[in-house]
């Protein structure tokens, strides 16, 4: 697998720094909304269509943003992610649009590039875009309809292009309704609307739980051994108020205190141990089938002969269509043609038939 890739973002929840974040395919999971969502994220990208983001807190919103930006033509531009509810009102407006020398006592002596001017090129992310202080969304629409930007002190408009991407866990309409958030602005940034569904909605969360064993202990097969049936009985059924972000804390508490070799109930947090679960059995859940486990980055490791005849059988057993055999596989098409390029294995049915026919 290619090494894990990295964006820069920018400072105050702002600083441009380097992070590690899991591609399109990796996030699109096997949970039916999760894939049609991805699908249209894709299509939105790269057409210049400001995207929002709604889902509760800790559903994925800011790993959404950088996969989109990954993807996108804009991937070697900065992603500068804003977090609209931390910045103080009093410095929203610098943060946000920058300012010149000697615009105000204690501006720095060369001035400041905001935010936005820092994303000229790539893709501008506003978290919780529903706490902007309302003096401020009259001045982001400016920059939206006129693609320019106007640093406190500056004498005259900067031109920026970026990509926006928002996000937020709060009902917009609501808030226009209510007259602290315009209307006018709402329907410039929603121009695509992405809705993340709830953990607890989710039908992929054995998945996810595994995935996230694997990445924490650094497995690449077998995470399903780590987790006691009865412990994953309490994982599936607890409904996850945090989702994602809260499933991932878990995983990690659990992987930290576990005794051995093996996650039992007891290694639970006080929250899912105590949690009530219906009595049912896990062996249906072990009937899922699971998706494929993304290891964490390896430059040493090369293709099993095992990992090539599985799939040579998928596409042989499904006559050479690229869609059925990333179904029996459990990972989407892209995968599988990523995978086919890393083993070496021809996609065109009129080449590779001949040469491995069973």
């Amino acid at each position: 697998m290619m090494p894990t890739p990295t964006v820069a973002l920018s400072t105050h929840k702002s600083h441009v720094r380097t992070t590690p974040y899991r591609s399109l395919e990796e996030l699109c999971g096997g949970d039916p909304q999760m894939q049609e969502l991805i699908t249209r994220g894709k299509l939105l990208i790269d057409r210049g269509i400001p995207i929002l983001i709604l889902g509760e807190t800790g559903t994925g919103k800011e790993f959404l943003s950088r996969a989109l930006h990954a993807f996108s033509a804009r991937r070697n531009g900065n992603l500068v992610a804003v977090n609209c509810a931390s910045i103080p009102e009093s410095l929203a407006e610098s943060e946000l649009f920058g300012y010149c020398k000697g615009a105000f006592s204690g501006a720095l002596p060369g001035g400041m590039k905001g935010k936005i001017q820092q994303a000229d090129g790539g893709t501008l992310f506003l978290d919780e875009i529903g706490d902007m202080p309302f003096s401020l969304q009259t001045r982001l629409l400016r920059v939206l309809s006129e693609r320019e930007v106007m640093p406190l002190g500056a004498p005259h408009p900067v031109s920026v292009d970026v990509h926006l991407i928002c996000a937020t866990h709060q009902d917009l309409k609501t808030l226009v309704a209510q007259g602290t958030f315009r209307e006018d602005l709402y329907y410039r940034i929603a121009g695509g609307v992405l809705r993340l569904p709830t953990l607890r909605a989710r039908a992929d969360k054995y998945q996810l739980i595994m995935q996230m064993i694997a990445d924490e202990l650094s497995l690449i097969q077998a995470p399903d051994q780590i987790l006691a049936p009865a412990a994953l009985q309490h994982m599936l059924a607890y409904p996850w108020p945090g989702n994602l972000r809260q499933m991932h804390a878990v995983v990690r508490y659990c992987c930290a205190v576990m005794n051995g070799t093996r996650i039992e109930v007891s290694d639970l947090p006080e929250d899912l141990m105590q949690f009530q679960v219906e009595s049912s059995p896990v062996e249906n859940v072990r009937r899922i089938t699971a998706l494929p486990i993304f290891p964490r980055q390896s430059h040493s490791s090369t293709p099993s002969r095992d990992e090539r005849s599985r799939v040579i059988d998928a596409l042989n057993g499904s006559r050479w269509n690229i869609s059925a055999a990333s179904r029996q596989l459990g990972m989407c098409r892209a995968s599988l043609y990523r995978k086919l390029r890393e083993l070496d294995i021809p996609h065109l049915r009129d080449q590779a038939m001949p040469a491995y026919a069973s």
